[in-house]
């Protein structure tokens, strides 16, 4: 397992909606075994894709909020 930093455990969550949006469309009784190959590739899209936005805007707010040292 990988030791997640705060700020990759905040982007995780915050990737939570999209993906849920997606399994909304696709159906949550949908079993994984039965998901098309273009439906993992969405998800694998929209879980990825969310997570590097979160990382950003995360990242990015940090840093605004950063006191300058001199």
């Amino acid at each position: 397992m990988v030791d997640l930093t705060e700020l990759e455990r905040a982007a995780i969550a915050a990737t939570l909606r999209p993906v849920a949006e997606i399994m909304e469309e696709i159906g949550w009784e949908t079993r994984l075994i039965e998901l098309t190959e273009p439906q993992v590739l969405t998800l694998i899209e929209v879980a990825v894709g969310g997570f590097q936005d979160a990382v950003r805007a995360l990242a990015a707010a940090a840093d605004a909020s950063a006191e300058v040292p001199f």
